[in-house]
């Protein structure tokens, strides 16, 4: 099986801060395809998001990851259980969930080993959804600057799951039966120059620079970007979310 990879311990409390958050029409749209809403595992839940949104529709939600210290920043909530847990081999009883979903995270798996965890612990006619989201958009000129901070600064330290992410999970194994999503979503923000720096110093590739080269690279964007952003000035941050959902039969 893969080897774990934890690039986000480190830093949990900047993850928590400045991730973005997922919007309601996602929820809403994932709801509305599970006719029962009994149980649902939210796996490699980070800060805890996802699975507190659906803990609003199902009576009791799981949520696991293999960071204990991002579990420790997740709200606590009395139908939501944490486990610290790899997504591959849980210790959850067989046709145990109605949905299950994954958020910017299956990338980082052993993707045919949970595959077969989630048809193990799914019930017949249940619901897998894997969503991520792409590089931050916010205008022409800023774009084209955060951009080359991806490629040419940090581009080396990213690990080789981001370009799962960069495919929109188009080329992953899916062996369920794939429900086509209609809806566009987005992820859409206000962001103040300090928030955007918070969230670039949260990336896994900034991490891992950091510990190469002894120095935070992300006042270098920040400097660059300041003749086009006011440090007091909030802009519109968007993120496109690509998706997939499936039935999960057997």
């Amino acid at each position: 099986m893969k080897k774990v990879k934890d690039n986000f311990s480190v830093q949990s409390g900047a993850y928590k801060k400045f991730r973005p958050t997922y919007p309601q029409a996602l929820y809403d749209m994932l709801v509305s395809i599970c006719p029962v809403r009994d149980t649902c595992w939210d796996c490699g839940t980070g800060n805890g998001q996802v699975a507190v949104a659906l803990s609003d529709y199902f009576k009791k939600v799981y949520a696991t990851d293999i960071s204990e210290n991002q579990i420790a920043y997740a709200p606590k909530k009395e139908n939501l259980v944490y486990k610290v847990e790899r997504a591959e081999a849980t210790h959850f009883s067989n046709d145990q969930f109605d949905l299950i979903t994954v958020a910017q995270a299956v990338h980082w798996f052993d993707i045919p080993a949970f595959n077969k965890e989630v048809k193990r612990v799914s019930k017949n006619g249940g619901v897998l959804a894997i969503w991520g989201y792409g590089l931050l958009q916010i205008e022409a000129t800023i774009d084209r600057l955060i951009y080359r901070f991806y490629v040419d600064i940090v581009g080396p330290y990213w690990d080789i799951e981001r370009k799962i992410i960069e495919d929109g999970y188009r080329n992953i194994p899916f062996g369920f039966k794939e429900i086509n999503v209609n809806q566009q979503f987005q992820i859409a923000t206000k962001w103040t120059l300090d928030q955007l720096e918070g969230y670039l110093t949260s990336w896994s590739s900034v991490q891992k620079y950091i510990l190469d080269k002894k120095e935070n690279p992300v006042p270098w964007i920040i400097q660059r970007l300041t003749p086009y952003w006011k440090h007091n000035e909030s802009k519109i941050v968007r993120f496109p979310i690509f998706m997939r959902v499936g039935v999960i039969e057997k």
